[in-house]
């Protein structure tokens, strides 16, 4: 079966072929495809599939993100992460927020890189993701959690927001996951039997000691008009015995 998918940039094109092919290499292993081509002068990526059953249909699933990326600006190596079962791929496109205006594009690129990256480098650090930056998108990959932060974080940047406001976003947003991440899962129910304390370790037999006062007092409190308690009072336990001496 044979597949198209998204186009390369012309500048791109280069770098999903890799130094001798290396890197359509590496993505033809990874997803299990029998081919995969480039038109080096269109662009334009198709892919080849074996038979049901060859090869994973989740990771034919995840090869259009995989060029995708690669196409705007992301390395191979980090889109490649993408067939992992827990990373996902996100893409906020610029114009959404400021048209078409190259140099409104520009101004908003350079909120979200920041002063030599330290914006952008900030906000891969608190969400776990990587982030690049190309003409007029954005292109986040990391795990589902920390890649819905990272979204709403350049989101707002696009949309205005402060620079401290959206760093405090994503601080309050880390210890929220801390929190829920250490939350109580699992319940461990004791087993019935009876540990012994640190007394009982430093005194031998202090346990039996214990119940045989237990028992005591619970003799002394017997009625004496009820025959049954009375007998079952006078009846010796198992670690009893009774020694008969002569004064």
């Amino acid at each position: 079966m044979r597949q198209g998918l998204p186009r390369v940039p012309k500048d791109r094109i280069a770098v999903l072929i890799g130094a001798k092919g290396t890197t359509v290499k590496s993505i033809r292993e990874a997803c299990g495809c029998q081919d995969l081509f480039i038109n080096s002068e269109t662009g334009d990526v198709e892919v080849t599939w074996g038979e049901p059953g060859s090869y994973d249909p989740v990771k034919a699933m995840k090869l259009p993100d995989v060029v995708k990326a690669i196409g705007r600006g992301m390395s191979p190596k980090a889109a490649i992460r993408l067939f992992d079962d827990q990373h996902f791929f996100e893409m906020v496109d610029l114009r959404d927020f400021v048209g078409k205006r190259s140099n409104q594009q520009r101004r908003v690129r350079s909120r979200i890189i920041g002063s030599q990256g330290k914006v952008r480098q900030l906000i891969e650090s608190l969400t776990d993701t990587e982030i690049t930056i190309y003409k007029s998108t954005v292109v986040i990959i990391g795990e589902q959690e920390g890649l819905f932060a990272a979204r709403q974080a350049i989101e707002m940047l696009a949309g205005g927001s402060e620079h401290g406001s959206v760093l405090g976003f994503l601080e309050k947003d880390r210890r929220k996951s801390k929190i829920s991440n250490r939350s109580l899962e699992t319940i461990e129910v004791k087993s019935d039997s009876v540990e012994t304390t640190g007394f009982e370790n430093l005194v031998p037999g202090l346990t039996e000691i214990s119940n045989r006062r237990s028992r005591r007092m619970r003799a002394s409190q017997v009625d004496p008009q009820d025959g049954e308690a009375v007998f079952e009072m006078m009846e010796l336990s198992e670690d009893e015995t009774v020694v008969w001496e002569e004064e």
